[in-house]
């Protein structure tokens, strides 16, 4: 199921390199945009820029078809972060994000991740 900014849902992801960004995404990035954190399963990528974040989904058998969506920064309500250890190096923790449409996504990170800077940089751009 393709990551959904409209009709919400859960995603589980593991953290990545940026390194590991689908090329593409790279071509969406508007002047003065940065990847900022990347996560991923077998079929989703989702990215943090600076800016925004970026939901890129894998589509049929062959891996060809791709759908892109994302998200500003300023469509978000709220967020929180439930986390199983310290902020900031927790493994197995969520990332809820409710925006100004009703939905609300959450990101299940399986694996070690700065929720502090991640957290920071969310809150720099909503508030």
């Amino acid at each position: 199921m393709a990551i959904s900014f409209s009709a919400g849902g859960i995603c589980t992801l593991n953290p990545t390199d940026l390194q590991s960004v689908d090329k593409d995404v790279f071509a969406l990035l508007v002047t003065g945009e940065e990847c900022a954190a990347a996560f991923r399963n077998p079929r989703e990528q989702v990215i943090f820029t600076n800016k925004r974040i970026i939901a890129a989904d894998t589509q049929g058998l062959s891996g060809k078809r791709k759908s892109y969506a994302t998200l500003p920064y300023g469509k978000v309500n709220f967020f929180s972060i439930q986390t199983t250890g310290s902020i900031g190096d927790a493994s197995d923790s969520e990332l809820t994000l409710s925006f100004c449409n009703g939905a609300e996504v959450t990101f299940r990170v399986i694996g070690n991740t700065d929720f502090g800077k991640l957290s920071r940089m969310i809150a720099e751009y909503i508030l």
